[in-house]
């Protein structure tokens, strides 16, 4: 069973638990500060009601010095058709995510409204994809040390997303960055190289990432 938690209650060890999709504690707030001890302890919220809190088992990762790129997303590359920019408009990056989803979005208006807030802080960041003034992909993500925890990702032409994890990945592997979480293994990010570590493993790196200097690209990039 999760464990119950309020605004003052410390997360559970998430290599306790025994629930098999990784569900750790239920209850708890949105504030900045419970949401960087979250990522911290590799843990993440994933519903606001009730707001839980998850670390799966196994976690998906991409390694910081492999990516795979195919034929065709190679040529797209060198076609550049799209200008990539970082933090440029976060708030419209995290509408766009909890929008056009089919199956419904966790990300409600207060999981909105705590990302940005943590962005003005400088801890949430966001990738943009542009097709002249239009925004058309974009992910966003939560730093903390050398840990980048990507949250979720959307695209409105084709390769938009591919591309912004690719000029992510690049700038975090010459930021520094010990780590690139993104949560779950899915078709796409599969295809791109990412692979799933055992959560033990997990939970080790992220105590060595979050204790490096890094600081997240601000430029932005053609």
């Amino acid at each position: 069973m999760p464990t119950v938690i309020d605004h003052r209650s410390p997360f559970p060890d998430p290599d306790q638990s025994d629930d098999p999709d990784g569900l750790i504690a239920i209850g708890g707030d949105l504030r900045p500060e419970r949401l960087l001890a979250a990522y911290s302890a590799g843990i993440f919220p994933w519903s606001i009601d009730p707001l839980s809190w998850w670390s799966p088992n196994p976690r998906a990762i991409f390694e910081l010095d492999a990516f795979h790129l195919s034929r065709s997303l190679k040529r797209r590359l060198r076609q550049a058709p799209y200008s990539i920019t970082f933090n440029k408009d976060f708030p419209a990056v995290i509408k766009e995510c909890a929008s056009g989803r089919d199956e419904g979005t966790w990300i409600s208006d207060r999981f909105i409204e705590a990302y940005v807030r943590l962005h003005k802080l400088g801890h949430a960041h966001s990738v943009e994809a542009w097709q002249g003034n239009r925004l058309v992909g974009g992910l966003y993500g939560v730093v903390v040390g050398g840990l980048f925890a990507g949250e979720s990702m959307f695209h409105r032409e084709t390769d938009a997303s591919k591309i912004v994890l690719h000029r992510l990945h690049g700038a975090l592997r010459e930021a520094g960055f010990g780590l690139f979480d993104i949560q779950m293994l899915t078709p796409v990010t599969s295809q791109l190289g990412a692979i799933e570590i055992p959560r033990s493993e997990y939970l080790k790196r992220v105590n060595e990432a979050i204790n490096l200097p890094c600081q997240f690209p601000s430029s932005t990039t053609g």
